[in-house]
């Protein structure tokens, strides 16, 4: 009988064995990321430890949920950080030698990556087969490969751009709190209001989100949005307008701490706190216009991700809509514009940007390719830059001077 029921199974099943050592490293947004997977199979279930290593951090998890079907290979690693659960999820295919493993890595809402664990192999086996072209910064993100859209849309900003002028009227920066229905606490936001700001007047807002080891002052210690719209509003190349930069991070200890990893769930949700007590309290406490057209929705790397999915994920609130170099939170374009037609006609403005030295730059690209195959118009602009203030300055320079016209 034991003879009969084996026959019956597909060679294929017979055949995988993971059993054994796996070892990969990977660039990811937080760093290059080691990995050894001890695995043990029995029949089509799976159990082991991944031991991981990023930033000098090393830990052990026990796998769980593990599967062996044919060639597929699936588990789940579980990252708990002050009480919240992360799941990892990985699903892969066992390659032909049966030496490599090529998955796919899912953290939660906030990344997925391609990487190949080798059997027994020293850490280094890097990026999926295929993957051509420069490195980013310092090993951030994986290979860079251009091609011919990936090209500056607008030229250099001015020298001086960012710079505070003298002899100009000029804005003012608050922090303000609000409090949070979805956190449950109060929060900050940092507020800009354009020179001669009144409340006679009714002013369009920006929301500009931050990245993923940033706050709510990270724009204003990097980028200085408030000096370059200053300065664009006295030359007439920007409608005032009010910018509001929040904290991303939507749990009540929304520090950025040591492990930035740990707060992806927070960003995934911020849009819960962001459209249901930010945006409210805002409309009443500045002289704001209350309406779709006079919103505009833009973040860099990890808030471009976020701007990109809860703005397009939202055209009944925003009508203006930016991702500067925006990370691997970012939903696959498919998701993010499902029905083409409709966002067409809602859209005043989407803007995707990146820097050609920027090892993220493939997440823009993907949103770039779909865009452009489903006619969405839209401004794809590649710079010199890397993952870096100099490309989120001078996109935000180019974008506001769109925005509210």
């Amino acid at each position: 009988m034991l003879l009969l029921a084996l026959a019956a199974l597909p060679l294929s099943v017979l055949a995988t064995d993971v059993t054994g050592t796996w070892k990969t490293e990977f660039d990811s947004q937080i760093g290059l990321q080691k990995y050894t997977y001890t695995l043990k199979q029995d029949g089509t279930n799976l159990t082991g430890k991944a031991n991981s290593e990023v930033n000098d951090q090393k830990r052990e998890t026990e796998l769980k949920e593990g599967k062996v079907e044919g060639e597929k290979i699936s588990f789940v690693e579980m990252l708990n950080f002050q009480g919240n659960d992360i799941r990892i999820h990985y699903t892969g295919k066992l390659t032909t030698t049966a030496n490599e493993i090529k998955f796919t890595r899912e953290v939660g809402n906030f990344a997925k990556e391609e990487i190949v664990a080798k059997r027994g192999a020293a850490a280094g086996s890097g990026p999926a087969a295929g993957a051509t072209g420069q490195r980013g910064r310092g090993g951030f993100g994986g290979p860079i490969t251009l091609g011919p859209d990936d090209k500056a849309a607008f030229p250099l900003p001015p020298e001086g751009f960012d710079k505070a002028r003298d002899g100009l009227a000029h804005g003012k920066l608050e922090m303000v709190e609000y409090d949070s229905k979805s956190v449950g606490n109060k929060r900050k936001a940092l507020v800009y209001t354009p020179p001669g700001y009144s409340s006679d007047t009714k002013y369009p807002v920006l929301y500009l989100l931050h990245g993923i080891g940033g706050d709510e002052e990270e724009w204003r210690r990097g980028g200085h949005p408030e000096v370059i719209l200053d300065n664009l509003i006295a030359d007439k190349k920007a409608v005032p307008m009010i910018i509001v930069m929040p904290n991303g991070r939507a749990q009540p200890d929304d520090r950025p701490g040591n492990n930035a990893m740990s707060a992806a769930p927070a960003f995934g949700k911020f849009d819960q706190d962001l459209l249901g007590s930010l945006i409210p309290f805002i409309e009443s406490k500045y002289s704001v216009k209350a309406d779709r057209e006079d919103r505009a929705l833009a973040g860099l790397s990890m808030g471009g991700g976020q701007s990109l999915n809860f703005g397009l994920g939202n055209l009944d609130t925003f009508a203006w809509v930016g991702g500067f170099s925006s990370a691997p939170n970012t939903k696959p374009a498919a998701e993010l514009v499902p029905d083409p037609d409709t966002a067409t006609k809602q859209l005043k403005l989407l803007w995707v940007s990146c820097g050609n030295k920027d090892g993220l730059i493939r997440i823009s690209q993907a949103v770039h390719t779909y865009l452009k195959e489903k006619h969405v118009p839209h401004i794809w602009h590649v710079d010199e830059n890397a993952h870096d203030f100099k490309h989120w300055k001078m996109a935000l320079y180019q974008f506001s001077q769109l925005l509210f016209h």
